[in-house]
């Protein structure tokens, strides 16, 4: 889980300044905005909906967004249509990348990710050539303000939790998919304030040392920033001292 785990630290390390705010919140709406349009308004009767908005009151999202997202979504306004689009490739060392997209045009998007990734040492894959190496998995981060590892472990003993990690700042909390909602339920009545979301997490690691430590970070920035990007995945391990130098 290492290269899941430090993706997850560089991303949090670098998304506090305003643009890159900006664009978390955006990606974060249009998550909304095709949940709403796919399941319905309903938090409750929508799952996927439910998370995403969980994320954006993590994020500190305003309200009235969350709102206007689900609306738009909901009422079908004639605006964007997006797809959910997975792109595959590789990295530096042969990092294996996963990239999920929603999109209203696939042929900027390909193009897109296409560049970025041949621009900073990586190339596009064909359908199917890496995705077998990850697997969805739960994920809740929750600051370490709200709960010590004890009461999270005596909270959550009745599911499957394949790791409660430290990660400096906050506590990290992995899960089978089939217990996410239970588990983001259990905390919600418990009063905590986390985010939860599902991610494809590596089965297998990489390790990425040096320079083509610090050729990949930059590629998977690049990948994240592009506005059609909603995540990024993939399978690399790389030490504290080149993820210093590597996220700088």
């Amino acid at each position: 889980m290492a290269g899941h785990n430090k993706w997850s630290k560089i991303k949090r390390k670098k998304g506090a300044n305003d643009a890159k705010r900006g664009k978390l919140f955006t990606k974060i709406l249009k998550e909304i905005q095709v949940a709403s349009k796919a399941g319905g308004p309903d938090l409750d009767g929508n799952p996927r909906l439910k998370t995403a908005v969980q994320t954006a009151k993590s994020n500190s999202v305003p309200n009235d967004n969350i709102d206007r997202a689900i609306k738009r979504g909901s009422e079908d306004d004639g605006g964007a249509d997006y797809l959910e689009i997975n792109y595959e490739g590789y990295g530096p060392a042969g990092v294996a990348i996963l990239i999920k997209t929603l999109t209203d045009n696939r042929n900027r998007t390909v193009a897109e990710v296409r560049h970025a990734l041949t621009k900073n040492g990586g190339s596009l894959g064909a359908a199917n050539s890496v995705a077998f190496q990850f697997e969805d998995k739960g994920i809740f981060t929750l600051a370490k303000d709200q709960a010590t590892e004890d009461e999270l472990f005596e909270s959550l003993l009745d599911y499957s939790i394949d790791d409660i990690s430290d990660e400096t700042d906050v506590w990290q909390v992995t899960s089978e998919v089939n217990d996410f909602g239970s588990i983001r339920d259990t905390l919600e009545k418990l009063g905590k304030t986390f985010e939860a979301e599902i991610q494809s997490v590596p089965k297998n690691l990489v390790k990425v040392e040096g320079s083509e430590a610090v050729t990949l970070i930059k590629l998977l920035e690049v990948l994240e920033d592009l506005d059609d990007v909603q995540s990024v995945s993939a399978n690399f391990d790389i030490s504290d001292e080149d993820m210093e130098v590597a996220s700088q």
